[in-house]
């Protein structure tokens, strides 16, 4: 069957009204306006919070006349409520997803806009009516003609309440999409005090005890409390992925996806898919990511990194490779398809992520690069477990990684490099490998813990197999008589099955002249705790019969290894 799903739509009016075939959502207009009267939904991007946000707009606005829109959706059979709700309030929707400045003076400009373009909405309206003194009209120009200060914008979606309250004799709906994407873009741009500040003082003077609002909801990815942005608002409900409310209206069920496998004469192609884009726990659903699920079916199931391509990972990059020896520990953990328990906090503080790894964890899991198989409330906050959701999300780690042991040299460099291992080329790996070690890697990334980062390393080098399923990663297991550092477990005849084990050397200052025969003497040492210790054990018993095993010493970027084939 041919169905024609709205890739790179938004707007609910072009959605509905034309062409396409689109999942209905339509009842969240339902739960937001029965919630408290003040709510703010976190999601990852690109999970439909701008449709949905855009529908609720139509449904609300008194000048939408958008009746037939919603004549077919589940919301219609809702009558008594229909019939209350449907086009009664004036609504002031803003979207600040594209404010994405390198400066505070830039972001403030563009907020100023998008202000400015709401106010020229109602301006025939507004500047014609009998009901609107004098001044309010006076200052109803100065906001379009850029004429007041910032501390008059920030009052300036109070103002145009109290305008279109008095006009319409009606409380107003105040709608804000992605509301924290400039305080984002403004802490990866050093400005994130100045913005924080400005929409601290602009949502505070709209939401705090405004007598003209009737609700209002707000989407972004992020809840942004610490630094006081929502100080004083005790009236607002947040909903996060660990929320049981709202669970099914962001991202696609299982029972949708099936729906839209069966029209699209795709489910021989569902379990791929569900390897792909399944994976995220929000409340009690199991989540597809909507906007690869639609990408992914209309290009006929090809399944590829959709929504990554749409992201800007500057940083998520940042962070990783900034972070400390215990995170890379945990995140090896992640990348091998195990789950992390760690306390997580809901309210994101941007000032602590480069000191607080909680705030790092709580990022990655409200951003939707990680997600929750279970979690229980404590009185320190939600202890989650955590893991990676799906082969599209493990590849953006993975991609992170080597675009970083790449640089300088590309990607195909990279991908030799890889293979140079997996063939069992060891003079082309031991030789690649001292390249990345001089011209990418600081002495500065080994510091605290050497043998910490060459362990992270192998595995940042070889996230992708376990993907694979011709290869299968192992870390820091039990086999004969003690624990291997890493084994690639090839399950190709022609390729090895390779053990590692590291040794850290040690040198004093007298010592240096003496570095290569040192580490020579520390990799053979490595490589005969491979035999002694029986590592190969568990390489046999699933059935290895290609092993190669690999001693490596190192100090700081300097190292050996010395290998044999069992």
């Amino acid at each position: 069957m041919s169905i024609r799903l709205p890739i790179g739509y938004s707007d609910f009016k072009e959605i509905a009204g034309g062409e396409f075939d689109f999942v209905d959502k339509s009842l969240f207009v339902k739960e937001v306006l029965e919630d408290t009267k003040v709510v703010l939904i976190t999601r990852p991007r690109r999970f439909g919070k701008t449709l949905n946000m855009s529908m609720l707009r139509y449904f609300l606005d008194i000048n939408a006349n958008a009746a037939d829109l919603f004549a077919n959706l589940k919301i219609s059979e809702e009558k008594e409520f229909f019939a209350k709700h449907h086009g009664q309030y004036p609504v002031i929707y803003l979207t600040f997803k594209d404010i994405k400045s390198a400066s505070y003076k830039e972001a403030y400009e563009k907020i100023k806009y998008v202000i400015q373009n709401v106010y020229d909405k109602f301006s025939r309206v507004l500047l014609s009516s009998d009901q609107l003194t004098a001044l309010q009209k006076r200052k109803i120009n100065l906001v379009l003609e850029d004429g007041i200060s910032q501390p008059e914008i920030e009052e300036s979606l109070l103002f145009l309440s109290c305008c279109l309250h008095d006009h319409y004799d009606r409380k107003v709906c105040i709608l804000i999409d992605e509301y924290d994407t400039p305080i984002h873009t403004g802490y990866l741009n050093d400005y994130y005090q100045q913005i924080a500040g400005f929409f601290r003082g602009l949502l505070g003077a709209a939401l705090k005890d405004n007598p003209y609002l009737f609700k209002a909801a707000l989407t972004g990815i992020l809840r942004v409390s610490k630094e006081s942005l929502f100080s004083g608002l005790n009236n607002v409900e947040v909903y996060s992925v660990l929320s049981q409310k709202y669970g099914d209206y962001f991202g696609f069920t299982e029972n949708e996806v099936e729906e839209l496998l069966v029209k699209t004469g795709q489910q021989a192609k569902s379990e791929e898919i569900r390897r792909w884009y399944n994976g995220y726990q929000i409340g009690n659903h199991r989540i597809y990511n909507p906007w690869s699920m639609v990408n992914c079916l209309m290009k006929e199931g090809i399944v590829d990194r959709y929504w990554l391509n749409t992201s800007d990972n500057a940083l998520i990059k940042h962070l990783l490779l900034k972070s400390t020896d215990i995170f890379k520990t945990r995140l090896e953990s992640l990348l091998l398809g195990r789950a992390i328990t760690y306390l997580i906090d809901e309210y994101i503080a941007f000032a602590e992520l480069d000191t607080n790894e909680s705030a790092v964890w709580s990022l990655f899991l409200m951003a939707g690069y990680l997600t929750v198989d279970s979690f229980e409330r404590t009185v320190d906050g939600p202890l989650c477990q955590l893991r990676i959701p799906n082969i599209e999300i493990r590849s953006l780690y993975r991609g992170i990684f080597v675009s970083w042991l790449s640089d300088g040299f590309g990607i195909p460099w990279y991908h030799t490099f890889l293979e140079s291992l997996l063939d069992g080329n060891i003079v082309e790996f031991e030789n690649k490998l001292k390249l990345i070690l001089e011209r990418i890697v600081s002495v500065h990334d080994m510091s605290h813990s050497p043998e910490a980062f060459y362990h992270g390393l192998l595995v940042g080098l070889t996230a992708s197999l376990s993907d694979r399923k011709d290869y299968e990663i192992k870390s820091n297991r039990e086999s004969g008589y003690g624990r291997y550092d890493y084994m690639i477990l090839s399950k190709l005849p022609n390729k090895p099955t390779i053990i590692f084990e590291f040794k850290k050397v040690k040198l004093s200052e007298e010592e240096l002249e003496t570095i290569k025969l040192k580490l020579e003497e520390s990799a053979i040492d490595a490589l005969n705790q491979i035999n002694a210790r029986g590592y190969v054990v568990e390489a046999k018993q699933c059935g290895a019969k290609n092993i190669l095993k690999i001693g490596l010493a190192f100090s700081g970027k300097r190292f050996v290894l010395v290998h044999e084939k069992e």
